[in-house]
């Protein structure tokens, strides 16, 4: 079994008088991808942005790699290998899609190498590379979010919600890509409300729910148990496949 890159221990957030993270214990292997699923206003969101030191754990332990991460700038986060792809996607839409990706590469130039494989893996990266990033759709402007996170290697990718409200056909290229992406050994904490989707790229699985998480482990056996599907989240698999 792969080690836990990602372990919070008993952390709380709270955001003005609201008590949002009550306690989260969350492991996430390194090289595999690990799924966060739960209603809405279960703490999904605010678990990721705490994480990336957006929100600051009033609580409790982050540690990443042989490091404890929790009081930390989001500057010093990104910089030990840590990307996170928000759910508004974070990209600046007056400009091209070329600026928006050498904004992105911190280090210096762009990894040419690197920048073709993205290419690849995006091909409307390519396409509108030129282009004003406001002009393109909402699953173009998903993918070029995920490829500005990743436009440097990563040891660990933070994903909320690459698919909500995404056409089929783009939900399917952008899994495709983010199996591609595991391949490379890059972990990834996915935040994902599309059950089908999360099951068949996933390799371990929390359901929080309240800011707790209330259940943990391999997603194959979530997949297998429909009657522990539905209670936990009140769905199946079976119904949105």
């Amino acid at each position: 079994m792969a080690e836990n890159l990602l372990t919070l221990s008993g952390v709380h957030t709270h955001i003005g008088p609201y008590h949002i993270l009550q306690g989260v214990d969350l492991a996430v292997p390194e090289g595999g991808v690990t799924v966060l699923l739960g209603r809405n206003g279960a703490g999904k969101t605010t678990t990721l942005r705490t994480i990336m030191g957006l929100w600051t754990a009033s609580q409790g332990d982050i540690r990443f790699g042989d490091h404890v991460i929790t009081k930390l700038s989001t500057p010093e986060i990104s910089r030990r290998g840590i990307a996170f792809v928000p759910e508004d996607m974070g990209i600046f839409t007056d400009l091209t899609v070329a600026e928006n990706m050498i904004l992105a590469a911190a280090n210096g130039p762009m990894d040419q190498k690197r920048l073709a494989w993205i290419k690849e893996l995006f091909p409307p990266i390519g396409s509108f590379w030129n282009s004003s990033a406001g002009t393109l759709s909402g699953g173009q402007k998903q993918m070029l979010s995920v490829a500005r996170a990743i436009i440097e290697p990563r040891r660990l990718i933070l994903i909320d919600e690459p698919t909500k409200g995404l056409a089929p056909a783009i939900i399917k290229a952008m899994t495709d890509a983010l199996k591609e992406l595991k391949e490379t050994d890059t972990t990834i904490l996915l935040v994902e409300q599309n059950f089908a989707m999360a099951s068949g790229i996933g390799d371990t699985v929390a359901v929080m729910d309240d800011g707790h998480i209330i259940h943990s482990g391999r997603m194959d056996e979530l997949v297998a148990d429909v009657a522990l599907q539905e209670k936990l989240m009140g769905l199946s698999l079976e119904a949105h496949q």
